[in-house]
């Protein structure tokens, strides 16, 4: 079985047991996340749909951690006029274990 969920302005398929790095969440180490936001599961038979959201379906989590992905440099050049600018960003993120899938 898995889900199709939205958090973060980003789309995953999850199943149960995935370990997955979400953009910051709210929460604590140990804390138990739901969420709301499902728009697709399926069983391996049968496929549900919803528009945009399906209601009565949840994906529920454990949170496992928190911290910082590796850097991206984003460098700015432009040609023939002497600029550069180099700048390197950490995006934070929360580590989720996915534990039950509710359709």
């Amino acid at each position: 079985m898995y889900a199709v969920i939205v958090t973060g302005g980003k789309q995953y398929r999850l199943t149960k047991g995935d370990e997955v790095k979400f953009e910051k969440l709210d929460g604590e180490v140990g804390d138990e996340i739901t969420f709301d936001r499902v728009l697709l599961t399926s069983d391996g038979e049968t496929v549900r749909f919803g528009k945009p959201c399906l209601e009565n379906s949840k994906v529920m989590g454990r949170i496992l951690g928190s911290g910082k992905n590796r850097k991206v440099v984003v460098f700015k050049y432009r040609r023939r006029k002497g600029y550069r600018k180099t700048r390197g960003h950490r995006q934070q993120y929360t580590l989720v274990k996915i534990e039950n899938i509710q359709s």
